[in-house]
């Protein structure tokens, strides 16, 4: 532990933990916009919709998330010129928030369909019997039951999700990876304890997380 008493090896160990957080905030609330819209196209009855979200998901899930990011750098940035900031840091964060979101969302629309599908029909052709349109029986009726129904499996996603933040460092961004990386090359005879102090780190924030996602789904079920 003599490693993080010095002021430089636990500046770098926290500024890690701080990249990782905001790639998890910024790219869950991508990846849940969009994996609400991905999940509206799939139940659209409008056939190219359905086939845009169905195309979305199958392709991003089923492609690694370091190629993704690897698109969002070399491709978006190196080769297209697509620069998010002037400091290089903060544009390969949000190259990685692009490379986040864009692949979990696929996975919460996934979600979001499933809960979709617990809501009765008869809710939606009772919406449509006095008049109500497919975006408006979407949101007032379907969704906010839907929300309600997926809340566990979506605290599992966003689990996921800051797990997945680590990859980013493989484009230059010196997130919790790349900071035990650092301190495990400069201080090659405490690998243990760093590696323990950084697993630590994600439990201590990761397990509470899990049990607070699942204690507001039972708070919130839907009772039918």
């Amino acid at each position: 532990m003599d490693v993080f008493s010095d002021p430089l090896n636990r500046d770098v160990y926290i500024t890690g933990f701080l990249w990782i957080l905001k790639l998890t905030v910024a790219g869950g609330a991508g990846a849940l916009v969009l994996g609400v819209l991905l999940a509206a196209m799939r139940v659209s009855p409008v056939p190219v919709l359905r086939g845009f979200g169905t195309a979305w998901v199958n392709i991003f899930r089923n492609t690694p998330l370091t190629l993704i990011i690897f698109f969002c750098y070399f491709g978006l940035f190196s080769t297209l010129g697509l620069s998010l900031a002037d400091d290089i840091d903060l544009n390969n964060f949000w190259l990685g928030v692009i490379g986040v979101a864009v692949y979990t969302a696929a996975f919460v629309c996934e979600a979001i369909r499933s809960g979709i599908n617990t809501v009765p029909p008869g809710q939606a052709e009772a919406a449509r019997a006095i008049g109500m349109t497919f975006l408006q029986t979407l949101t007032i009726v379907i969704l906010p039951q839907a929300g309600r129904a997926v809340i566990a499996p979506l605290g599992s996603i966003l689990i996921a999700l800051c797990k997945n933040t680590t990859i980013v460092g493989t484009i230059g961004l010196m997130e919790s990876s790349s900071a035990m990386k650092q301190l495990i090359n400069e201080n090659g005879d405490n690998v243990i304890p760093i590696f323990l102090v950084f697993a630590g780190t994600f439990a201590i924030v990761l397990i509470p997380t899990g049990y607070a996602f699942g204690w507001l789904a039972n708070r919130l079920a839907v009772k039918r």
